[in-house]
Parts: structure tokens; sequence; C-alpha cells
């Protein structure tokens, strides 16, 4: 029975792997890597057609790289509370709590950012009275990897002997000297893992980021416009593709694919190294 289950998640994978590798390929080959991966228009009524993802790509990293900056100061400094600072019988509410959020619907966060955070940014930061785009997914999906980082760096904060920790305050060091100077770099490859793990569940996220992103494929660095990130381009345009056109979708999802492969292989390196 485990054999068996073992050989249908390998088998599920080949498959996936074959499907977008088959169907992806070939049009990037027909279309050009550079004129693909580099173009700077999405346009596909146009004749004749443009297919240039590059502005998603663009706006995938921005969002992704926001979103885990966040998210990791924010988690890493509520596992540092959890771990040293929360009286002993709220450790295990509060930490509850906290993971229910991996529990809640992805289309929820997109609307909590629609009904409050893109209204907020739209009346009181942005200049130009629109609230949709990178900050807004980023803060959304903030949120989202939250329990991740919390979950992950706990634990490693956990796992540091607390011979460290004593050792390091019986040679004059303040409670704060010794979490940061000490406990912290012994658990940093634990904390990198989760790191890293938040970093894919952000990069793989579709729904959320389609209601607050703004869903306009264009090239822009300013966080308080609308962008349209690689996983909503394949769900908004996949619905009514046909031809070129849904095998350009396809072949982004061949991108994708590659991104989140990188992210698994390092955390493979990683959780090696810590093994080690």
């Amino acid at each position: 029975l485990f054999l068996v289950s073992a050989l249908f998640s390998m088998a599920a994978l080949a498959t996936i792997t074959v499907f977008l590798l088959i169907s992806g390929i070939p049009f990037i080959a027909h279309t050009g890597v550079a004129e693909f991966l580099l173009g700077r228009r999405w346009a596909i009524l146009e004749s004749p057609p443009s297919y240039g993802i590059l502005p998603m790509i663009v706006a995938t990293l921005y969002v992704t790289a926001l979103s885990v900056i966040l998210g990791t100061i924010l988690g890493l400094f509520t596992s540092v509370c959890l771990f040293a600072f929360c009286p002993k019988k709220l450790v295990l509410p509060l930490r509850q709590l906290i993971n229910l959020l991996a529990g809640i619907p992805s289309v929820i966060f997109g609307l909590f950012g629609m009904t409050t955070i893109v209204p907020f940014l739209r009346d009181y930061v942005s200049p130009n009275g629109v609230g949709y785009g990178i900050l807004a997914a980023s803060l959304v999906l903030a949120v989202m990897i939250l329990p991740t980082v919390v979950s992950v760096s706990l634990d490693s904060l956990s796992a540091v002997p607390k011979s460290y920790y004593e050792g390091a305050l019986a040679l004059g060091a303040t409670k704060e000297e010794a979490l940061f100077g000490i406990v912290l770099p012994a658990a940093k490859n634990g904390i990198t893992a989760g790191i890293v793990l938040a970093t894919g569940r952000a990069l793989g996220e579709t729904m959320a980021v389609i209601m607050v992103a703004g869903n306009q494929p264009r090239l822009t660095g300013n966080m308080l416009k609308g962008i349209r990130t690689m996983t909503a381009n394949i769900v908004l345009e996949m619905g009514y593709a046909t031809g070129l056109h849904r095998e350009a979708l396809i072949a982004t999802g061949v991108v994708l694919f590659v991104f989140i492969l990188i992210i698994n292989l390092t955390f493979s390196v990683l959780k090696r190294r810590k093994q080690a």
C-alpha cells in the first residue's frame, strides 16, 4: 500500500511535468526564448499578437519578494515573542490561532484585501486614488505566509539546546543579546527553510492576488499600480484561450514550474545542510 502510494505521487508529478514540457516547450521554441521571456507586451488581440511575459515575471518577483520580506519580519518577531517573552500559558493558544490562518481559503484573504486593504491604500496612501497593485497583493500574501514562517521558526528556536541560551546568560549577556546573538543564529538553517517554504507559497498563490493586484499586464515598479502575475495571467485567460494563445499560457506555466522547482531544490539543499 505504501509503495503504491509513493508510486502514485511520483506518477502524478511525472505526468504533470511531461504535460507541461510537451505542451509548452514547442511554443517557446517557436516564439523564441528571448521574445517570450523578455517581451514587454502581452497583447493577444493584436495582429500579429504579442506574447511577452516579462511584465508578469517582474510582477511575480516583486509581489513575492515584498510579501516574503514583510511576512518574514512579522513572523520572525512573532516566533521570538512566543519563544521567549510570551507567558507559557498563552503560547499554545496563540500558536493554534496563528495556525488557523493556514486553513482559511485564499478567496477569503482576497475578499479581506478588497474590502479593507485596498480601500485603505486608495484613500490614505495612494496619490492617484488607486488601491489595487503590488503593495495590496504583498500585504495580503504576507498574512497568508505568516503561519508557515511562525511555525517553522518557532520549531527551529525550540530545537536549539537550552545550554546555548543559559550559557550566554551566565557569561553576562542580557536576555535579548542571548536570543538575537546566540539562539537565532543557531536556528538560522531552520528559519531559512521556513522562509523558502513561504516563498513557494507566495509564488504560487493565485486567487487572492487576482482579487487585489489590479490584473493589468504592464511593466511597472510603482507599488500602487495594478499588475498581473504569472498565475493570475493563466487563470484569467485559460477559460477562453485557443491555439497559440492557449499554448502561450501553458508555456507560462512551464516558467512558473521552473521557478517552483528552484524553490524546492533550494529547500532540499538547506534541509540537508541542517541535518549535516
